[in-house]
């Protein structure tokens, strides 16, 4: 889609100075972007760049110059580059009308609009809301139900009962529903516990390739709005996370951890069962959260076991100096025992 820099200020609400009737027509990075894309500048030392770039159109925060372009003046450049990037190139369809080899259940509920691809699957009871699209090989449990304007990518499953929301992202892989990992020992013999809760995606959720997300063992499962779950991401069941909180890959949550809102992970953190991380935590990459524990709201936490991040830092510092202080002691053990044999000569 092209757009003129003066449409795309408008629909910014940025302020524009430069030549309004420039062609916009895409997004890229300033080394590879072309006449017609548009790019962003965030702090000066990025201005070297934009400057040698072809592009025509640079979002810029107010207070910096770049002569010979057209520049759309924004608070947060990188937020408006984000929103340009939605509007002038919308996302491909993931379906287009019903395919002839979709299996579709008599009493599944489509309402207006919904898509479905190649050989999906849409089993007893499910409901679907207006205009979401189901890609190929996806496959929609009994009494599953999807809100409007949702899109779930090629080989998704949704258990039965799963539910979600409106404008619900999931993409290739993602697993939502599945038995969560809960058994009774005796006699030798593990024993499964009931797995027969329910799982929840709130609106504006977007979940990543072969993620799993648990239904509830006898309660539920939710995962609060505007959150986003990056790929190979596990929630185990019972677990509840807040809205607009982000999961980096390979995050592994245990069963019954409640997660705050606005709080982060890196990659690869581990968290136990029922452990309580409140609104706004951050949790470093690769951290591990012990069962039960509690990371209070705005603590920075790292390492394994997880503490807070000055302490981690301290005590990493030290951890790296050990070759060395292992040799000061060597050195002074050897001076200790030398000491004592001429001591004892002496004697």
């Amino acid at each position: 889609m092209t757009r003129t820099a003066r449409e795309l200020a408008q629909f910014l609400d940025c302020t524009m100075e430069g030549e309004g009737a420039a062609p916009v027509s895409g997004v890229a990075a300033p080394s590879s972007a072309g006449a017609a894309d548009l790019i962003y500048v965030e702090a000066a030392k990025h201005l070297e760049r934009a400057a040698s770039s072809a592009a025509r159109c640079v979002v810029i925060p107010r207070g910096l110059a770049l002569a010979g372009k057209t520049l759309l003046r924004a608070e947060n450049p990188k937020l408006a580059f984000a929103r340009a990037a939605e509007w002038l190139m919308p996302a491909a369809p993931i379906a287009m009308g019903i395919h002839p080899t979709a299996v579709i259940s008599p009493t599944a509920q489509l309402a207006d609009g919904v898509a479905v691809g190649p050989y999906a699957v849409i089993e007893d009871g499910a409901k679907i809301g207006a205009g979401t699209e189901i890609g190929a090989f996806c496959f929609v449990g009994r009494a599953a139900t999807i809100g409007e304007q949702c899109r779930l990518y090629p080989r998704v499953t949704l258990y039965a009962g799963a539910e979600l929301a409106n404008r619900v992202i999931l993409h290739s892989g993602a697993v939502i529903g599945s038995d969560g990992f809960g058994y009774v020992q005796s006699g030798g013999k593990r024993w499964k516990f009931p797995q027969v809760g329910e799982v929840r995606i709130q609106d504006d959720v977007e979940i990543g390739a072969n993620t799993t997300i648990d239904r509830g063992s006898l309660d539920r499962t939710e995962i609060g709005a505007g959150s986003k779950l990056d790929n190979l991401v596990h929630v185990a069941h019972n677990v509840r996370i807040g809205t607009n909180t982000v999961i980096a890959a390979q995050t592994g949550v245990s069963g019954s951890v409640v997660i705050g809102r606005d709080v982060a992970f890196g990659g690869q953190a581990g968290l136990g069962d029922h452990c309580v991380i409140e609104d706004g935590a951050i949790i470093g990459g690769q951290a591990g959260i012990l069962p039960g524990k509690i990371v209070r709201s705005g603590q920075i936490v790292w390492g394994t076991p997880a503490r807070p991040l000055n302490k981690f830092k301290t005590q990493f510092a030290w951890l790296s100096r050990l070759p060395e202080l292992a040799k000061r002691i060597e050195a002074l053990e050897k001076g200790q025992k030398s000491g004592d044999g001429a001591g004892a000569v002496n004697d």
